[in-house]
């Protein structure tokens, strides 16, 4: 099958920073974050779980937890020795230009046992996390990125998301159009030339793609372009370069379809984004021991 996550990576480059490491007693709140997730690697011992909403859950085996767009959320270790946890930021991207994550749900929870391919990996971790040696801080941060890729590729086999990106890349004919998609952006895409790639005919891939990703293919592929086109603007290519990279014949043509979806013209997006961006700050872990 088609290589279903590289172009989304190489899109939007996967960054993570673990935090914190070892014993967590009494209770941790995580803030909202702008635009990057947690991930949490529960060793051993028990973690109650508070979403955004309030909603409950408590985690009793050796487990990944992964929010994805950094919703607000609380652990809590319990008192005593508490649970060994590993705890990481993780940056793919603002949230309305990476598909991928507005297809994941704000929480993904699984049990180190149901990933066996991750047993090295985690080993390593740990290991890495709780030593001091040279460089430990940059391979515990990738080896976190491993561990995010081997989870997304676990929700992919396992169809654990049944809707949005994750579900159009769990399907194996609508997954060859959304790699081809994802890998060139530039080319000059029409339905005929997607429901071909998935062997289907128009009208059945049209239907096919509406009831399993949420959104018309050629819906899809303009959010997808406009996402690229972010992304291209940030680091400073120009305009007329940015439009021929995602598919547009001229500068203007494209002004209007980002006009359209973003509400700006790209060099006001751009020059907004320059004024709003903010040096990156230490991720706030607020911790609070258990009172008897």
């Amino acid at each position: 099958m088609t290589d279903r996550l590289s172009a989304l990576l190489q899109r939007f480059e996967l960054r993570a920073r673990v935090f914190h490491s070892g014993p967590l007693c009494g209770q941790a709140r995580f803030d909202e974050g702008a635009g990057a997730g947690h991930l949490h690697l529960l060793r051993r011992g028990t973690l109650r779980v508070t979403g955004a909403a309030g909603q409950r859950s408590t985690v009793r085996e050796p487990s990944v937890l992964f929010f994805p767009r950094g919703s607000a959320h609380r652990l809590d270790g319990g008192s005593g020795v508490g649970a060994d946890v590993v705890c990481a930021s993780v940056d793919f991207g603002a949230g309305d230009e990476n598909p991928l994550l507005c297809g994941l749900p704000p929480l993904l929870c699984v049990p180190l046992a149901q990933l066996p391919g991750l047993d090295l990996a985690q080993q390593l971790l740990f290991g890495e996390a709780q030593g001091a040696r040279c460089g430990h801080g940059a391979v515990v941060d990738r080896l976190t990125e491993v561990l995010v890729i081997q989870l997304l590729r676990h929700a992919l086999a396992q169809r654990l998301v049944d809707g949005g990106l994750m579900a159009g890349l769990s399907d194996p004919r609508l997954a060859r159009t959304l790699s081809a998609l994802h890998a060139d952006p530039g080319q000059a895409w029409n339905l005929d030339t997607m429901a071909a790639i998935a062997g289907m005919s128009r009208a059945r891939f049209a239907a096919h793609f509406m009831h399993t990703v949420g959104t018309p293919p050629g819906d899809y592929l303009t959010g997808w372009r406009m996402g690229v086109a972010r992304q291209l603007l940030r680091k400073g290519l120009a305009v007329k370069q940015v439009a021929a990279d995602v598919g547009y014949a001229s500068a203007r043509a494209f002004g209007r379809a980002f006009l359209l979806r973003v509400g700006a013209t790209p060099t006001r997006w751009r020059q907004r984004e320059g004024a709003q961006r903010e040096p990156e700050r230490p991720v706030a872990l607020h911790t609070q021991e258990n009172t008897p």
